[in-house]
């Protein structure tokens, strides 16, 4: 009866050098030298990853710091003319939300709108939108030198809770001088048209078909002067917080990736360390064989 071969099975191979390599590594690193420079290695990376937080934290801070000095220096510097940070048919700059100013002009009443939906202290009631059609922006009229003629701005005396309160103000002729502060117009969202003496935004790219004229591309929430809720009749509107800007500080950022550069630096400088004392162990502890010539041919 014949007798079959035994069957043999594919066995896996091991690879001793990564066994070794591995285990190598380990012994190396278990050395009380090694690792005593891994802790040294490693409160050096934490130094240097508290290093960076406290600069990341002061790149934000000295942003703050400086939007806030700009804020104070814009509150203490009192109301500036129109004209000095503001010119018509020009983009609006977020900064200007709250400025305060003064401008010079005349009330063109017929054209004053109602804006419905606005809540004021738990209450929703409209907002007075009048044109005001600029004199004097503390320029003299060269803002506006290049254009069809004066510009208008859009005024918002106040807020009232029911239209006849709108219908019972009335506003100077002839010219004054308000003092306000400064607003974004609002995006045509919807419709924009006016329906009834009454418009749903303040969107200033609708209005200046009303209105007529250059226009400017902010408007101006009327604090004290005629027609402001000073002379009384409307409700004044709470002046947003000025905060200067949010942006943070390059330097210091570019600092704080610096010391993670260099705690990152510091672990694998150790782990270097233990790979070069690896290479030398091996080196200096291979075996030599007298009897072996080159390429293990035997030695003459």
């Amino acid at each position: 009866m014949p007798v079959s071969a035994p069957s043999t099975s594919p066995s896996k191979v091991i690879d001793v050098d990564t066994v070794t390599e591995r285990r190598s590594f380990l012994q190396v690193a278990r050395q009380p030298r090694m690792i005593g420079l891994l802790l040294v290695f490693v409160l050096a990376a934490f130094v240097c990853g508290r290093l960076g937080a406290w600069q990341l934290d002061r790149a934000y801070e000295r942003a703050a710091l400086a939007a806030q000095q700009e804020a104070a220096e814009a509150v203490a510097a009192g109301p500036a003319w129109l004209g000095d940070v503001l010119v018509p048919q020009e983009s609006f700059p977020g900064e200007l939300v709250g400025r305060e100013v003064r401008v010079t002009g005349a009330f063109e009443p017929s054209g004053t709108l109602l804006v419905p939906g606005r809540a004021l202290e738990g209450r929703v009631g409209y907002l007075v939108l009048t044109p005001f059609r600029v004199s004097d922006d503390g320029t003299g009229g060269a803002s506006w030198a290049d254009l069809s003629g004066p510009p208008v701005l859009a005024l918002v005396q106040g807020w009232v809770a029911d239209p006849a309160d709108a219908d019972a103000l009335s506003l100077p002729e002839g010219e004054v001088t308000v003092t306000g502060w400064l607003q974004a117009g609002e995006s045509t969202v919807g419709s924009a048209a006016v329906v009834d003496g009454q418009t749903e935004q303040i969107a200033l790219s609708a209005l200046v078909n009303e209105w007529g004229g250059p226009i400017y591309t902010g408007y101006l929430v009327a604090t004290s002067g005629p027609g402001s809720p000073e002379e009384g009749g409307v409700a004044a509107l709470p002046r947003p917080t000025i905060d200067g800007g949010t942006g943070a500080n390059l330097q210091n950022i570019f600092y704080a990736l610096q010391w993670w550069l260099f705690g990152g630096f510091a672990v694998l400088l150790w782990v270097r360390l233990v790979r070069d004392e690896m290479a030398g162990g091996r080196r200096g502890g291979a075996p030599t064989d007298a009897d072996t010539g080159i390429a293990g041919l035997p030695a003459a």
